[in-house]
C-alpha cells in the first residue's frame, strides 16, 4: 500500500501507488475506493475534509481531496475518458503509462507526447451530474456544519503549477533571441483534448498562459454564465461533479455527500475557449455542440470547478444534528435514536408551547403545525401520495408581518425552506417548472426543483386583485399538482416529464386558500401583540439553543420512523366508522376517514409511538372535531368565505 502520502493534499499520489503496483489491472481502481473508504472511518477524519460549502474556492489546493454537500440540478450526457495512455519521450522514446481517471488534463511532461495510436489505451466512460448547495439550507444548517469542519485551510494564492524553471542561459536566449524563442515555443506547444482529457505539451508555459486564457474567457463569454441556482439569492459554488462508479443510482434532484478530487486546472478555460474558437471554422455537419452548449458545459473551472468522485453518498436528510444514515443498525445510530426516543414526550410538551406562542396562542393551530412538520409521502399507491398533509393556515391577519415571521420560525426549526410571496407579479413572471433548453442542453432551473423534505411556505396573504396571464396561471396549476399528487411536470417543449417529489406545503392566507390543502385550521389568536417582530424575535431568543436542537433533532428524526397498525386496531377503527356512519351518515365520508388516519399516525409519531393505539385515535377524532368546530363556526360568521 502507498505510504508516505498526504490523502487529503495529495489525494492523487495515493492513486498513482496502487496504479503502479497493479498496472492496467482493473483491480487497482477498488483499491483506491477501498483505501479512502478505510480512512474516513478513521476518529472524526470527515471532519478534516475540506468541504467546498465552507470553504471558498482559492483556499482550495488543487487536486487535493475535498467533500460537497450537494443537489444533482442537471445530468450531463456522459463522456469518454482515457482510463490509461501512453507517453512518449520525443528524445529517449521512453514510454511512460499513466491513469486518467480522476484526472481532466492529461499527466504529459517536458519532452513528453500523448501516444494517441498506443495499444495500450484504455477508453472508459464517465458519468457527469451539475451539482449546486442544496436549495433553501437554513443559515444553522450551514453554521452547524462550519463548525463541526475542522480542515485546515489557507488561501492557496502562493501556490503555482508544477513547472520545469528556466536555467540562466535559456532566460539570456530568450533575451538575445526573443522572436526565435517565441517561434520555437509556438511550434512546439500542443494542446488538445482527447477520450475526455485536456492535454498540453509544455507544462512550462501553464501559468502565463493561464492568466492569459482566462481574460480570453472573460471576453468570449457574451453574457454572466448562469450557475442555474432553483431559488433567488442562493450563495455556493456549483460544481461539474464526474462520477465514475454506480452512477445510475443517482437521479436529478437527489442530495448528495461527495468526497472527491478537486479540480480547476487554468488550462482548462484555454482549451475550451480554443474548442470554442475552432468549432465556428469546423463543418457543421462534424460539429454537434453548439457555441451555447460548450458555454454552458464547459464553463470557466475558477467559476465552477469540476471534482472527479472517488466516494458518494445519497442523503436521507441534511440536519447536521443527526447521524447521516439513520436505517443503518449501526450501534451509534441506535443508541442515538433510543437516547433521544426516552426523552421525547418533555421535547414535544416544550414545541408545542413554542408554537403555539409563535401562533399567537392558538394551541389546536401549534399541534396542526407539529403534524404538518413531520409529515412525509411515505408510500405511494398507484399515483396517490400517501402520507402528504398540506396545511392551510387560514384567518391570518392581512396587511400584517405575522407570516413572514411565522416563517422565520419554521426556518429555525426545518433544515431547508423556501417562502414563496404569492403576489400577481411573481406568479406571472417567476419561473416555477424547470424546462430544457435544446440549444445549450441543459435544464433550466425552476422554483419548484427541490430537493425531498423541504418546507415550501406559500403566503398567500398578499396576494391582491388583479390578472393572471399564461404563465400565472401555469404556475397555480404547477403548485396545485405539486400539492395533490406530489409531483412536478418538468417542460421538455414536445413533451412533459413528470417527476416525483416529496415537499412540505404549508399555506398561510386570510381567507380559505386558492390552492388545494389536505386540511384547513382557522387561526385563532389569544393575543395580538402591538409590535409583531418584537414579539417574535423575543420568542426566538427565550428559546435555549440546546432547546431549540432538540426541536430540529425531533421534526427530523419523527419523518424516519417506521408506522403500523395492527388488526386489532384496524377492526376498532372500521367499527367505530360504521357506529359514526349509522348516527349520521353525511357527518363523514371515505376521504375524512383517510384524513382522520393520517392524523392519527401523525399524532402517534409525534409523541414517538410506532403503532396506533385506542387513546392516540380517540385524540385524533378529538382534534378532527375541535378543527371543523370551528371552521363551521367561523362560516356562520364570515357567510360562505369558508
Amino acid at each position: 500500500m502507498p505510504c508516505g502520502e498526504d490523502w487529503l493534499s495529495h489525494p492523487l499520489g495515493i492513486v498513482q501507488g496502487f496504479f503502479a503496483q497493479n498496472g492496467v489491472n482493473p483491480d487497482w481502481e477498488k483499491k483506491v475506493i477501498e483505501y479512502f473508504k478505510e480512512k474516513l472511518k478513521e476518529n472524526n477524519a470527515p471532519k478534516w475534509v475540506p468541504s467546498l460549502n465552507e470553504v471558498p474556492l482559492h483556499y482550495l489546493k488543487p487536486n487535493s481531496f475535498v467533500k460537497f454537500r450537494c443537489m444533482i440540478q442537471d445530468m450531463f450526457d456522459p463522456e469518454f475518458y482515457m482510463a490509461v495512455y501512453e507517453t512518449v519521450n520525443r528524445n529517449t522514446k521512453a514510454r511512460v503509462l499513466h491513469f486518467g481517471k480522476y484526472r481532466d488534463v492529461a499527466e504529459c511532461g517536458p519532452q513528453q507526447e500523448v501516444d494517441l495510436n498506443s495499444p495500450r489505451t484504455t477508453t472508459l466512460e464517465r458519468q457527469t451530474f451539475y451539482c449546486v448547495p442544496v436549495p433553501g439550507e437554513s443559515t444553522w444548517v450551514k453554521e452547524a456544519y462550519i463548525n463541526a469542519n475542522q480542515a485546515r485551510v489557507s488561501p492557496s494564492t502562493s501556490y503555482t503549477p508544477s513547472r520545469h524553471k528556466r536555467s540562466y542561459e535559456d532566460d539570456e536566449d530568450m533575451d538575445l533571441q526573443p522572436n526565435k524563442q517565441k517561434d520555437q515555443h509556438a511550434g512546439s506547444r500542443h494542446t488538445g483534448s482527447v477520450g475526455g482529457l485536456q492535454w498540453c505539451g509544455e507544462p512550462k508555459r501553464f501559468e502565463t498562459e493561464a492568466s492569459t486564457g482566462q481574460q480570453l474567457n472573460s471576453l468570449n463569454l457574451s453574457s454572466p454564465f448562469d450557475l442555474n441556482f432553483p431559488l433567488p439569492g442562493e450563495k455556493g459554488p456549483a460544481c461539474l461533479v464526474k462520477v465514475y462508479e454506480d452512477w445510475d443510482c443517482f437521479k436529478v434532484n437527489d442530495v448528495l455527500e461527495l468526497y472527491g478530487i478537486l479540480s480547476v486546472d487554468p488550462v482548462l478555460s484555454i482549451l475550451n475557449n480554443d474548442e470554442r474558437d475552432s468549432s465556428s471554422l469546423l463543418d457543421p455537419m462534424e460539429c454537434t455542440d453548439t457555441a451555447e452548449e460548450q458555454r454552458v458545459h464547459s464553463p470557466p473551472a475558477s467559476l465552477v470547478p469540476r471534482i472527479h468522485v472517488v466516494l458518494a453518498q445519497k442523503l436521507q436528510h441534511i440536519n447536521p444534528l443527526l447521524p447521516a444514515c439513520l436505517n443503518k443498525e449501526e450501534s451509534k445510530t441506535c443508541k442515538f435514536v433510543s437516547s433521544f426516543m426516552s426523552e421525547l414526550s418533555p421535547v414535544r410538551a416544550e414545541l408545542l408551547g413554542f408554537l403555539t406562542h409563535a401562533l399567537l396562542g392558538d394551541s389546536l393551530a401549534a399541534e396542526y403545525l407539529i403534524l404538518h412538520l413531520i409529515s412525509t409521502v411515505y408510500t405511494r399507491r398507484d399515483v396517490l401520495p400517501l402520507g402528504k398533509f398540506t396545511v392551510n393556515l387560514s384567518g391570518c391577519p392581512r396587511n400584517s408581518t405575522f407570516t413572514e415571521h411565522l416563517y422565520r420560525i419554521i426556518q429555525h426549526l426545518v433544515p431547508a425552506s423556501f417562502r414563496l410571496q404569492m403576489t400577481i407579479e411573481n406568479m406571472n413572471h417567476l419561473k416555477f417548472i424547470p424546462h430544457k433548453d435544446y440549444t445549450a442542453n441543459r435544464l433550466v432551473s425552476g422554483l419548484l426543483q427541490l430537493p425531498s423534505n423541504t418546507s415550501l411556505v406559500i403566503d398567500e396573504t398578499l396576494l391582491e386583485q388583479g390578472q393572471l396571464d399564461a404563465p400565472g396561471v401555469h404556475n397555480v396549476t404547477a403548485l396545485s399538482n405539486l400539492i395533490t399528487w406530489q409531483k412536478v411536470d418538468y417542460d421538455f417543449s414536445y413533451h412533459q416529464m413528470e417527476f416525483p417529489c416529496n415537499i412540505n406545503v404549508f399555506i398561510t392566507s386570510e381567507g380559505r386558500s386558492l390552492l388545494p390543502a389536505d386540511c384547513q385550521i382557522h387561526l385563532q389568536p389569544q393575543l395580538i401583540p402591538p409590535n409583531m417582530e418584537e414579539y417574535m424575535n423575543s420568542l426566538l431568543s427565550a428559546v435555549l439553543p440546546s432547546v431549540l436542537n432538540k426541536f430540529r433533532i425531533y421534526l427530523t428524526l419523527l419523518r424516519f420512523l417506521d408506522y403500523s397498525i395492527s388488526d386489532e386496531i384496524t377492526k376498532a377503527v372500521e367499527d367505530d366508522f360504521v357506529e359514526m356512519r349509522k348516527n349520521d351518515p353525511q357527518s363523514i365520508t371515505a376521504d375524512d376517514l383517510h384524513q382522520l388516519l393520517i392524523v392519527a399516525r401523525f399524532l402517534s409519531l409525534s409523541a414517538g409511538q410506532t403503532t396506533l393505539s385506542r387513546e392516540r385515535w380517540l385524540r385524533a377524532k378529538q382534534l378532527e372535531s375541535l378543527r371543523r368546530t370551528r371552521l363551521q363556526q367561523q362560516k356562520c360568521v364570515n357567510g360562505n368565505e369558508l
